[in-house]
């Protein structure tokens, strides 16, 4: 097949770990992987941010990175872009008459809306990822919600006139019924993990002779490290280890950076506590392996990428119970989940595992083969291709 995949703020090719890089990043980049290693032909539209990217980037065998033309070619935020979501999709819709796709999968809403407009001139069948919703954004947030006013109804609209939603856990499901998207629109088929680059074997970072527990995340309020500090020193002889942000040298100038070290120091855990910037995608794994466990402790959560790199390199969770955790992280097998912003619940848990050798070990076994045998990115693109084939009626080939 020939798959147009829309992702319009968050470009495969990005650096992750900025305000808008994240999960969709690296959902997008490894999705388009696994399906051109099965044959497919793909082209991944996003939006020129740089005046010096190419028109075209050639993304491994059979993928090509387009840069589209919509609005200043400079960085905008994601929720500044909607005007041009308009643009996006007039000049996709031209791309098509050559790229000629079977099916166009958008990832986040505002891509389902450039990706409905240029299939109305063009016939092609849509399929929708939203990876973020609206109304768990606003829930949350509040009058910190930055997200264009009409978001939602938005959602709610692309739901009912796409081919095919593809939620990415139940959580999200649940919340697409309530806002009036019909459940038999829907398939269920999560993201994946890299388990080539993320499994057990392999080097770890140095380790400090404390048990380290790992938290990984763009240093955002809702990752819950706050509360990680807050419960530390109940959590006596380890440190904590988080991984994300902006790079290293940036850490001293970056205001919550600094607001999360004057916290540690507050709660006079600040020689357990490490804050490591950015680190270079190559390196995750080795940091996923020097930890005792991870700690993925969100307000909320779409999906939640990190707990499945954590289990593929063999390293129990404890989680909060939001979002896509529980549908990844099987409570008392693959780790623990606790409720979000439960501070004596996730510390018992914290000191639990990490007294509990055995636990671990147990955990970190069970980890490793739910991440291989459910979510690795070659049995998530077949399960994505079968939905491709139902909307542009294909045959769909067994394996």
């Amino acid at each position: 097949m020939r798959i147009a995949m829309i992702s319009e703020h968050a470009s495969p090719l990005a650096s992750l770990g900025g305000v808008d890089a994240g999960g969709q990043n690296t959902h997008v980049a490894e999705l388009a992987a696994a399906l051109a290693a099965d044959g497919h032909e793909l082209r991944v539209y996003t939006r020129q941010d740089n005046p010096d990217l190419p028109a075209v980037v050639p993304m491994g065998d059979r993928i090509d990175v387009v840069h589209v033309p919509a609005g200043p070619p400079s960085i905008l935020p994601k929720d500044e872009l909607l005007p041009h979501m308009g643009a996006f999709a007039e000049w996709m819709a031209e791309d098509w008459k050559d790229f000629a796709p079977d099916v166009a999968h958008a990832h986040f809403w505002m891509s389902g809306l450039a990706a409905v407009t240029a299939a109305r001139r063009s016939g092609v069948p849509v399929v929708q990822t939203y990876h973020a919703l609206g109304s768990v954004k606003q829930r949350h947030q509040g009058a910190a919600d930055t997200s264009p006013a009409h978001r939602i109804g938005y959602e709610r609209q692309l739901g009912r006139v796409v081919d095919r939603v593809v939620v990415q856990c139940q959580d999200e499901q649940r919340e697409l019924v309530l806002l009036g998207v019909p459940r038999a629109r829907m398939t269920l088929v999560p993201s994946g993990v890299n388990v080539d680059r993320f499994r057990k074997d392999g080097p770890a970072a140095e380790r400090s002779g404390r048990q380290r527990i790992l938290s990984v995340g763009r240093l955002v309020p809702r990752k819950g490290f706050e509360e990680l500090i807050n419960v530390l020193p109940d959590v006596p002889g380890a440190e904590l280890v988080i991984a994300g942000g902006p790079d290293a040298a940036e850490l001293a100038t970056d205001a919550y950076a600094q607001w999360l070290l004057q916290l540690a120091k507050e709660r006079g855990v600040d020689d357990r506590v490490r804050l490591l910037g950015a680190v270079p995608a190559h390196r995750m794994p080795e940091w996923y392996r020097s930890a005792d466990l991870l700690a993925a402790t969100p307000w909320y959560e779409p999906f939640g990428l990190t707990p499945l790199e954590a289990m593929a390199c063999g390293v129990p969770v404890v989680a909060t119970a939001v979002g896509g955790l529980p549908d990844t992280v099987v409570d008392g097998v693959t780790g623990d989940l606790v409720p979000p912003r439960d501070p004596v619940g996730l510390g018992q848990a914290l000191r639990r595992l990490l007294a509990d050798q055995p636990r671990r070990l147990g955990y970190a076994a069970a980890a490793v083969d739910r991440a291989v045998h459910a979510y690795a990115w070659p049995q998530i693109a077949a399960r994505m291709s079968a939905v491709y084939a139902s909307v542009a009626s294909i045959p769909a080939v067994v394996a």
